[in-house]
């Protein structure tokens, strides 16, 4: 092999950069086991304290538990901008650490849809014609089977209803008399629609983000899907589904207020932070921690609790807390967390690290602090990290002042008509924002600015400060520039922001998923298990067949596994429990390549050739079959990964770039290790006596047998058929649309029971089954499926409470209790929530990515066998196993004591199987091939049976090691993906089968067909 010392230099890279990659994580494990133990030291210290003695029996396990929590917190904001290895800091360990999908660590996944049917009414100035409505409810109708968005169903439908009126007419309202003249075509008034939705999703995007940051959870994801108005979240370790879903649908809120200066609230910040020392130093801790509030004696003894507060940066660095500190502490509760800036002029009167922020509130909301306050002040903070002091996580307290009767605003976000950036001296000039407000809000405008010349007034949306700009004198007309050093990003946010309240676009959940951590947790377990399982099964199991070549083959496996986790850190993947699924299939089709390569070998020192020629001959051989095989895989899963979601993109990310990992260190590492033994004189073992004689001089005549598959195959097809069309199928929720919970109950249960009484409550039928053990049951059910408000969702979900609740042991658990997912190891632990928009897309998209990848496995045998025929024989033999897997899967639902749902991750399984069983297909077509080169004077009957013959023992290792790979799965994987795994174990048992008798059979028979018709067409005397 040439180069190779340029290989191994690469190889060397490739894996310092995986380990580097894969370093983050055990970084940020780490600090986190310090925080842990950190807050553990902190709660064994309060026990030995009087305040602790005091507190009643009772109440000492919560206080503790309040205790870790919140100095686990502490620790980790201390060192969350502090540099813990090498140049990086905490929060930049944590954002390259291997990132874990809400199956394996708890949390919530929403879909939000913008209604976009909104808007459009909004901009139409809720047009009441009969044609209009017309039009709305038909495009309506059409987007829950659509994949167009809903203002070109819109157009679509108006074209059709709207009768010649041209929807100038109709959108040509006052507020939208600058955009659109009554000249205006259809064409540009949609296009004027559709610059306003994209703002409006825009808008709703970066309320949402927002809203996201201020929530508190650690490295949540945003994003938008494309133009469809949908937003996708995740939200990690949340404790209050609930509390999410109203956070995330609630209506923004713009606001413009005035402010109080620092220099007048700077008097009464002095006299609370006296009145808190006295309410503190008097109050037992037991009341501080139910209250919410932080025990100052606890809060002093933390060694970084101050580390971003700017009044202690320096004695905060020093982790020896004095007693002089804590002196402090006690005296100054209140500037202990809260920086004064001693801004003379300014609404800014404070600074407080994110930590302290939530603290700082419940001080100042106590009633005895709050009185000491004028009557019109109201604290808010900044949106964004303040610019004046240094670091990342310190925000600004801004001193707003309600001067109106009813506490309101005196303007809000209904009065702006527009806003957009500008630059002061063209494009290179420093960005301000332009604003446009209607006549009611020009006016109130006028009277707030000239009221306060020279004050500030704070823009608020959801409570939050995102600017504070000076007003430098009265502002008449309307029409107003803010300025203030603004950077290119945040002028566009502070647009987006003032045109959020500008039309009602409401984002909606349409599909939702929660995740106890508990069970996130034991997904971990099962699905970390299974994988050193079957990581092991694979590396003994080549050993044994292969001997010394197996042990070259799982140095390769090793270097796989390392390169896998490096690539997925790398690109911020997110490793679901299915993609570790795909990870074990992974190590299975890993080991395909080497078995290839290996029976090429062995081949050839069967002919007679040197160790050295035959290990070059035989990776030469071997390379047309490795890379047919793994490029039509990696076709499926590419499919997999454009037309799948959540975790089924996790297990295609995982599919593809192990594929990729897997032919590069098969093919090179091995190659370096025979090579170099091959150099120092040392020899290569490739079987033993057991393995050596395994499967070889077999004579068997397949095409004959192909009228006994043919019918053992239809039977087995027509009974799949019959089960399909006559029993159906059990769907999964994301199919069906509806909600499915997991909830795991404190004794044994049966389905029968729990089914009586669910059904019962929602009047209808609910489908139940058992979940894993015997305590816990899957409730699924379309109870106002069509319905996906937080009130239809806290209706559904205290109706299956008061069903279930006689069946808890326990009958003290509330319904808090019961849909928490942190606090509470009974009741909800998971559920899901998919409307019948986002099912018809899901279920439209599965059924057009398996025609789809059928369609490009058939073109590229098709392509690379120039013959269509081929590519029929490969097509024949993945239609015949999926049929039949499917069928199996109708069959069995119900009957079998595991999942058996067919929902996007059955169909992820289907693709995969695709993928996967056309490899043998490949390897057999290959050998044909090659035997019709070398022997062309040779029937194709004869040739055809011989590759069969010779490919058989590759056939059966590669199946068989993929197969002990997929047992692992099922048998410790854990409930949640055993369907999957069955699936996949059925695919290579009946696809290994479908390739030798189905597939092959096919393409031989279409081939003599089609070479039988081309000779009664030629004209007589020509061949």
């Amino acid at each position: 092999m040439q180069s190779k010392g340029w290989i191994r230099f690469v190889a060397i890279l490739l894996a310092l950069a995986s380990i580097w990659q894969l370093s983050f994580t055990a970084v940020t494990a780490i600090q986190e086991k310090k925080a842990a133990k950190f807050a553990e030291q902190q709660a064994i210290a309060i026990q030995s304290t009087p305040e602790f003695a005091a507190i009643p029996e009772v109440d000492r396990a919560y206080y503790l538990d309040s205790i870790r929590k919140v100095q686990n917190s502490v620790y980790i904001d201390s060192v969350t901008n502090k540099k813990v290895y090498l140049w990086n800091t905490y929060k930049d360990c944590k954002e390259k650490e291997i990132n874990l999908g809400l199956d394996l660590k708890g949390g919530m996944n929403v879909m939000l849809q913008v209604q976009l049917e909104d808007l459009v009414e909004a901009l139409a100035g809720n047009n009441a014609t009969p044609e209009f409505q017309q039009a709305i409810n038909l495009a309506k109708q059409r987007s829950v089977n659509s994949r167009d968005d809903f203002i070109t169903l819109f157009a679509d439908a108006w074209k059709e209803v709207g009768k010649g009126q041209r929807l100038a007419q109709v959108f040509g309202t006052y507020e939208m008399k600058d955009k659109i003249k009554p000249e205006s075509t259809d064409a540009e008034v949609i296009g004027i629609i559709r610059g306003e939705a994209e703002s409006a999703i825009g808008n709703s995007f970066n309320v949402l983000r927002n809203r996201i940051d201020r929530f508190g959870v650690t490295q949540p994801s945003i994003q938008k899907l494309g133009n469809s108005g949908r937003i996708l979240v995740e939200l990690p370790g949340v404790k209050e589904p609930e509390r999410v879903r109203k956070l995330l649908q609630g209506t923004a809120s713009l606001e413009f207020w005035e402010t109080f200066t620092y220099d007048e609230i700077a008097p009464f910040l002095q006299e609370a932070n006296q009145k808190l020392s006295e309410i503190l130093s008097s109050t037992p801790d037991s009341v501080l921690v139910a209250e919410g509030v932080a025990p100052v004696d606890t809060a002093a003894s933390a060694p970084a609790s101050a580390a971003d507060s700017l009044i202690n940066q320096e004695l905060a660095q020093n982790k020896d807390q004095s007693a002089e500190i804590e002196a402090y502490k006690k005296q100054n509760p209140l500037f202990a967390v809260l920086s004064p800036s001693n801004f003379k002029g300014n609404a800014c009167i404070g600074f407080a690290s994110a930590v302290d922020t939530a603290l700082v509130n419940r001080y100042l909301a106590m009633p005895q602090v709050a009185s000491i306050f004028p009557a019109e002040f109201k604290p808010m903070w900044s949106v964004h990290p303040s610019e004046y002091v240094q670091g990342n996580n310190i925000y600004e307290l801004v001193a707003i002042k309600s001067t109106s009767r009813d506490g309101k605003a005196k303007l809000d976000g209904g009065s702006i008509t527009d806003a957009r950036v500008v630059y002061e001296n063209g494009s290179n000039g420093e960005p301000s924002v332009s604003m446009s407000m209607n006549a009611e809000g020009a006016n109130i405008w006028a009277r707030m600015t000239g009221d306060n010349v020279g004050k500030q007034i704070a823009i608020v949306l959801d409570g939050m400060v995102y600017s504070y700009p000076n007003v430098q004198n009265a502002i008449t007309g309307g029409n107003s520039s803010i300025t203030g050093h603004f950077s290119q990003e945040e002028a566009t946010d502070l647009v987006n922001v003032l045109k959020s309240g500008k039309l009602p676009a409401p984002a909606k959940i349409i599909q939702e998923q929660v995740v106890g951590p508990s069970l996130g947790a034991k997904s971990i377990n099962a699905g970390m298990i299974s994988f050193i399982i079957a990581f092991l099964l694979v590396l003994v199991y080549m050993v044994f067949f292969y001997q010394g070549a197996g042990l070259a083959a799982d140095a390769a496996l090793l270097c796989n596994v390392l390169l896998l986790f490096g690539v997925l850190v790398s690109f911020g993947a997110v490793l679901t429990l299915p993609g570790i699924a795909g990870l074990v299939l992974t190590l299975g089709m890993a080991v395909d390549a080497n078995v290839i390569i290996y029976e090429r070998i062995k081949e050839e020192l069967a002919a007679g050739k040197g160790l050295g020629k035959a290990v070059a001959d035989g990776y030469k051989n071997a390379y047309s079959a490795i890379i047919d095989g793994q490029v039509t895989t990696l076709l499926t899963g590419i499919v997999l990964f454009i037309f799948g979601s959540g975790p089924v993109q996790g297990f295609a990310t995982t599919l593809i770039i192990g594929i990729i990992t897997s032919v590069l260190t098969s093919i090179f590492i091995t190659r370096l290790i025979f090579d170099d033994r091959i150099q120092k004189g040392k020899n290569i073992s490739f079987d033993n006596k057991l393995t050596r004689n395994f499967l070889k001089n077999t004579h068997v005549d397949f095409i004959k047998a192909r009228k006994y598959s043919y019918t053992i195959s239809g039977i087995l097809i027509l009974i799949a058929i019959l089960s399909i069309s006559i029993k159906g199928f059990t769907y999964g929720v994301d199919f069906t649309g509806g909600r499915t919970y997991v909830v795991r109950f404190d004794q044994a249960v049966t389905a029968e029971q729990i089914r009586e009484a669910v059904t019962a409550e929602f009047d209808g039928a609910v489908e139940v089954k058992q979940f894993g053990g015997g305590s816990q049951m899957k409730i699924t059910t379309q109870y106002k499926n069509d319905q996906e408000s937080t009130e239809v969702d806290a209706e559904v979900e205290k109706m299956l409470y008061d069903a279930v609740k006689p069946f808890f042991a326990d009958q003290s658990m509330t319904l808090d209790e019961f849909t928490s997912t942190l606090e509470n190891p009974n009741g909800i632990i998971s559920s899901d929530k998919v409307g019948p928009t986002i099912a018809n897309d899901i279920k439209r998209d599965a059924v057009i990515a398996v025609i789809l990848a059928l369609f490009v496995i058939f073109a590229y045998i098709a392509f690379r066998f120039r013959g269509w025929t081929w590519g029929l024989g490969g097509v024949v033999s993945l239609a015949h196993t999926a049929i039949i897997v499917i069928g199996f899967f109708s069959l069995f639902s119900g009957i079998l004591p595991f999942n058996l749902d067919v929902d996007q991750t059955f169909i992820a399984a289907i693709l995969t199987i695709i993928g996967y069983a056309i490899n043998d297909n490949v390897v057999i077509f290959d050998r044909i091939r090659e035997y019709k080169s070398l022997h062309p004077n040779v029937d194709l009957k004869t040739n055809t049976n011989l590759a069969l013959n010779a490919t058989l023992t590759r056939t059966v290792n590669t199946s068989v090691s993929t197969l002990v790979t997929m047992v692992a799965i099922a048998i410790w994987g854990g409930e949640s993906i055993r369907g999957l795994a069955v699936a996949l174990i059925l695919g290579i048992c009946i696809g290994t089968y479908a390739s030798i008798f189905i597939g092959t059979p096919v393409m031989y028979d279409a081939t003599i067909k089609r070479v039988e018709k081309t000779k009664a067409v030629m004209p007589k005397g020509k061949k």
